[in-house]
């Protein structure tokens, strides 16, 4: 029985290659459309296996336990300063851009008019502030947070700043999955007796929480790989820091210092193989969350 079924299987497959040249030769610019993808598709592949091997072969053969030391000196090279302030750093600017990215998403999609002008001028301009380089920001949070409200180079000046950055970043894949809820959902929920917050709460946000948390995954890659705008206001102090109002440099900004200095360039590639695997299981933990909630 299973030969005969892996014989049909490959039957069919035949025919419907057959089926498919035929219709590219009826139509040569789609076979070249899609030759182009595929080439696309595999030179991308090619691109980030290559640089992620090539970090890894760089990187691995020079992690050791000084590396980890609790603080950081000349000869140790230690990251674990760097760590812990990006894990503080992160946590914070999340903690303030979810909440208004979510929220001015809610509005946009639950409360404002359609063809509200104001909405219109808010999406352009989320827009456009995504598009804005990171050293941008990073010059607005010297000249705002560092020196017009004196808080100096200081976790609390990185914190406000990335939050700034990733916020329309959160704002938008958040609207996006709101929309993506169909209203057969909401009119359902009024049927039943449900107000419009309760609504919004139980039954839309809990549908779009896999698009809410992809936006939130970018937001964490893209905190966690700043340097730029981090450089500027959180400053390069390479020791934990001890308070909101002190210096200290995170991962990405560590492994920069390490590799202009020039000295510890070897270091350098070892942070950069603790940082691809902090991002690469933050992305995994992230997607299995959002697995279980979209079969929810």
């Amino acid at each position: 029985m299973e030969e005969k079924r892996e014989a049909e299987c490959v039957t069919k497959n035949r025919q419907n290659w057959k089926q498919k040249l035929k219709a590219y030769k009826r139509t040569p610019f789609s076979f070249v459309l899609m030759l182009t993808v595929l080439l696309s598709a595999a030179f991308t592949v090619f691109v980030v296996a290559y640089l992620v091997l090539y970090i890894l072969g760089s990187g691995l053969p020079y992690l050791s336990l000084d590396l980890f030391a609790w603080k950081y000196t000349s000869d140790n090279g230690s990251m674990l300063p760097a760590i812990i302030n990006t894990i503080l750093l992160t946590v914070i600017a999340l903690l303030l851009a979810i909440p208004m990215g979510v929220g001015a998403a809610i509005y946009l999609v639950e409360y404002a008019k359609k063809g509200n002008r104001l909405v219109n001028i808010i999406r352009i301009t989320a827009e456009t502030l995504s598009g804005i380089p990171s050293i941008v920001y990073g010059l607005f949070g010297m000249l705002f947070f560092v020196y017009a409200l004196n808080w100096g180079r200081s976790m609390i000046a990185g914190i406000f700043t990335v939050a700034i950055m990733v916020l329309p970043l959160i704002m938008r894949t958040s609207e996006e999955a709101l929309l993506s809820v169909p209203d057969s959902f909401r009119e359902g929920s009024f049927g039943l007796g449900a107000g419009k917050l309760r609504t919004i709460f139980v039954i839309v946000l809990p549908s779009a929480m896999p698009g809410i948390l992809s936006g939130i995954i970018l937001a964490i890659g893209r905190i966690v790989g700043e340097t730029a705008a981090l450089m500027y206001t959180s400053g390069t102090v390479s020791e934990v820091a001890k308070g909101l109002f002190s210096s200290g440099r995170t991962l990405a900004l560590h492994m920069y210092s390490l590799s202009r200095e020039g000295l510890h360039v070897n270091q350098a590639y070892a942070t950069a193989v603790v940082l691809l695997l902090v991002v690469l299981i933050i992305n995994g933990i992230s997607g299995v969350i959002a697995g279980k909630l979209t079969k929810k």
